[in-house]
């Protein structure tokens, strides 16, 4: 599969969307795309960051915007570092860019272990918490996050942990990209503090930072408004960029 940016096709770019552990379309349907633009989500099967970063290329033809939440933004510094080119703009929010920790190792390889055993249902209940930060979450948003992983499954989630234990650090990446960047948190995000977040606009250039307060992981499900402006802003400069390419304007 070629990595090269293939000329810029008519219209507009595309819109590549890819959910974190455990989630899939629904995290997205809250969110008011730019209008006029293709929308394809893509779905973590794959047991290694690399292969799942292919699955993200192959999604569309030419340049594209890309949209990641937690291990979706993850597969997005992967793409970064494959094809730069391809990448009109990126959005990385609830995540991190770091090599991971030996603790979460540990925690992956248990809930792997849970889930071979058939306790699947008590590794969600046990991620439920920490996806909105709070001990016992509103009860729409808890029931999102049950169907979404239900939907999701054992087998995937079990390849979803599998390609987390792949990860390496992606500083270096970071600071070789050039096109729009926006880094979206929630002030409240136990799982990617906001620390995390500074880290990777502090390594891209022109890189914006943007905190939604009161706000845990799952952002596009907790506060969908916020997210969808992040990303109308992200979009139009984007295509600000492709109309005059050596102007680039930072969103900062």
């Amino acid at each position: 599969m070629s990595t090269a940016a293939p000329d810029a096709a008519p219209g507009p770019l595309p819109l590549v969307v890819v959910p974190g552990m455990l989630c899939d379309h629904d995290l997205w349907s809250g969110v008011a795309f730019p209008a006029h633009h293709q929308v394809r989500q893509v779905a973590l099967t794959r047991p290694d960051i690399g292969r799942q970063a292919d699955d993200v290329l192959s999604a569309v033809p030419g340049p594209f915007v890309l949209v990641g939440l937690s291990l979706g933004a993850i597969v997005g510094f992967e793409v970064l570092r494959r094809a730069p080119g391809r990448v009109a703009a990126f959005c990385a929010m609830s995540t991190n860019a770091g090599a991971p920790r030996p603790e979460q190792y540990a925690a992956w390889r248990a809930m792997d272990g849970l889930i071979a055993e058939g306790r699947f249902e008590e590794v969600v209940e046990r991620t439920l918490p920490g996806m909105f930060d709070v001990p016992d979450p509103p009860r729409e948003l808890a029931r999102r996050y049950r169907d979404m992983a239900r939907r999701v499954g054992p087998d995937a989630a079990r390849a979803q942990l599998a390609a987390q234990a792949t990860r390496t650090d992606a500083q270096d990446t970071l600071r070789t990209v050039r096109c729009p960047v926006t880094v979206l948190y929630g002030t409240r995000d136990a799982l990617c503090p906001p620390d995390f977040h500074r880290a990777i606009a502090d390594a891209v250039p022109h890189a914006r930072l943007t905190e939604v307060p009161g706000a845990g992981h799952l952002l596009p499900v907790q506060e969908p408004g916020p997210v969808a402006t992040a990303v109308r802003d992200l979009v139009a400069a984007a295509e600000e960029t492709r109309a005059t390419p050596r102007t680039h304007p930072p969103l900062t």
